[in-house]
């Protein structure tokens, strides 16, 4: 197995950087900034960052099968136009809670589009802190970001055993994907906000994009939403 590589490949300053997404057919990288209501697009060869700013806090983004994308912003699955930057609301749920939002999203295999509040994975080790966004490799096996944590973790869904651990320069870790040219990179989010000076200047990478090559294993593409 090669050696482990952990690079911070965009500064982004994330306040709370989430759902990473490989979009094969532009190479490049989808993710989210939750707070600051931003939705991005990082091409990792020209190293360039395009950003579509909405209206509410956006927790989620995914491919649609059609054409475009869609998002969770704020208790609203919305389509996402990148070319023109509009927005389209498909639904909306719990409208008598305003301040209530999506805390995540993902399209199952049958190209659901899933959201939640709230959701609990497995038994923490105190270490571990809370297990936040997550993906599957090839084998079946689930990678875990640990927010507070500053790790990914390699977790059997089966018996529940970790595999693996993989540290990083950051403690607010947050979600994770696979991509890349074979899927074999792993790319980590990560978030700055609550942080106070002095931890800033000790995480200065924090709110950055990761990349984790040398992991040995190969995650599988996302699904795209049906709808």
């Amino acid at each position: 197995m090669s050696s482990i590589k952990i690079e911070c490949v965009l500064l982004e300053n994330c306040r709370c950087g989430e759902s990473p997404v490989w979009e094969e057919a532009s190479n490049t990288l989808l993710f989210v900034d939750i707070p600051a209501k931003k939705v991005c697009q990082w091409d990792p060869l020209t190293k360039k960052v395009q950003r579509v700013t909405v209206d509410a806090p956006v927790s989620s983004i995914a491919l649609r099968r059609s054409g475009g994308y869609v998002a969770t912003i704020g208790t609203k699955f919305c389509s996402l136009n990148w070319e023109d930057q509009s927005v389209v609301v498909l639904a909306t749920v719990e409208k008598d809670k305003k301040n209530n939002r999506f805390n995540d999203g993902k399209v199952d295999p049958a190209g659901r589009y899933f959201a939640a509040n709230r959701r609990s994975v497995y038994k923490l080790e105190k270490e571990e802190q809370i297990p936040d966004g997550m993906c599957i490799d090839t084998e079946g096996k689930l990678w875990v970001a640990c927010y507070n944590g500053g790790r990914v973790i390699r977790l059997d869904p089966v018996t529940g055993k970790r595999l693996q651990t993989v540290k990083l320069p950051v403690e607010k870790t947050t979600s994770c994907c696979f991509g890349g040219k074979d899927y074999s990179d792993l790319y980590v989010t990560s978030a700055r906000d609550g942080m106070d000076p002095v931890e800033l200047l000790k995480q200065p990478e924090a709110g950055g994009i990761f990349k984790i090559t040398g992991l040995g294993v190969k995650g599988i593409a996302p699904y795209p939403y049906a709808g």
